[in-house]
């Protein structure tokens, strides 16, 4: 007991979280070759699929250098700045630890569904919707500004008094759990596993444009928010994978970019300010009503 409540430096959280990054990031290639070789067996393996997974991790190298460039010192000055005014000082040990992950986790489902509801935001984290393949280098297909939204959702926590270094490893472990359940080849986990975890099966569904699956399991470790919030939805029919309009391209660029250029010609299209408005910040699917001519 006293081993989880034993306080733990900065530095040591920090050496974790550079240590998963790396360590995960070299089990997923690897994971990806098997998967490659499964769909090769099964006669599913195309150029398509192959130059598909290559721009996934391209859009990785952009949304890296827009994090580096221009995100990673307003993330960190951000985090350093409300710290200040921090409600509780909380201890870095195991215990906190665990707590803090659970709680990133929770804002975690309330940012990722944010960034589905909300046009602005649905423009950046279409692009990680917009493979028509499952696999787990999709895990890697991030948008321009996949980086921006997430601070919000989870400087509550650094106000409360959670370390800084603790938030920021909380959110990194959510992301990286995440990445593991992007693959077709993990079918169904138990039923206790199903019922509160996230699997491959429930992320599934999430990545799905079937119209009984949109909008569902937004979680990052646990399902129960989604089963809380009722936004839960179980693999049933054959997920089909994809955007509701497909995106039909593997070029890294469009994949990156197409969410900002559709919402953008979505928002010439809207009549006066007001729609135009509404257009950037309503749902993804609401469209402004057009003017009619009046004899």
């Amino acid at each position: 007991m006293n081993e989880l409540l034993e306080s733990l430096s900065d530095d040591t959280i920090y050496g974790w979280e550079t240590f998963l990054g790396e360590w995960f990031f070299s089990i997923s290639l690897g994971f990806l070759a098997i998967e490659l070789v499964l769909y090769a067996f099964r006669k599913k393996l195309s150029t398509n699929l192959v130059g598909d997974s290559l721009t996934n991790f391209a859009t990785l190298l952009m949304s890296l250098g827009i994090a580096y460039l221009l995100l990673g010192a307003f993330y960190l000055s951000a985090y350093a700045y409300t710290a200040q005014f921090a409600l509780f000082d909380i201890d870095s040990n195991w215990a906190t630890i665990a707590v803090c992950v659970v709680l990133a986790d929770l804002a975690y489902y309330w940012e990722h569904r944010f960034t589905h509801r909300v046009g602005m935001a649905w423009a950046t984290h279409s692009a990680h919707h917009s493979s028509p393949h499952f696999n787990i280098s999709v895990a890697y297909r991030f948008g321009p500004m996949d980086g921006f939204w997430p601070i919000f959702f989870h400087l509550p926590l650094v106000l409360l008094g959670f370390n800084p270094f603790v938030v920021f490893f909380a959110e990194v472990f959510v992301q990286l759990y995440q990445t593991a359940l992007h693959t077709e080849v993990i079918k169904k986990f138990p039923r206790p596993v199903e019922a509160v975890m996230n699997t491959p099966s429930h992320h599934r569904v999430h990545h799905g444009s079937n119209e009984e699956y949109l909008d569902a399991n937004y979680g990052g470790i646990f399902i129960i928010w989604d089963r809380m919030f009722g936004t839960f939805a179980r693999e049933v029919a054959p997920v089909k994978f994809g955007l509701v309009t497909p995106l039909n391209s593997i070029n890294p660029f469009q994949a990156f970019f197409h969410g900002f250029v559709r919402l953008g010609r979505k928002v010439a299209k809207a009549d006066g300010w007001q729609n135009k408005l509404k257009t950037v910040i309503a749902p993804p699917e609401w469209s402004a009503p057009r003017e009619t001519a009046t004899s």
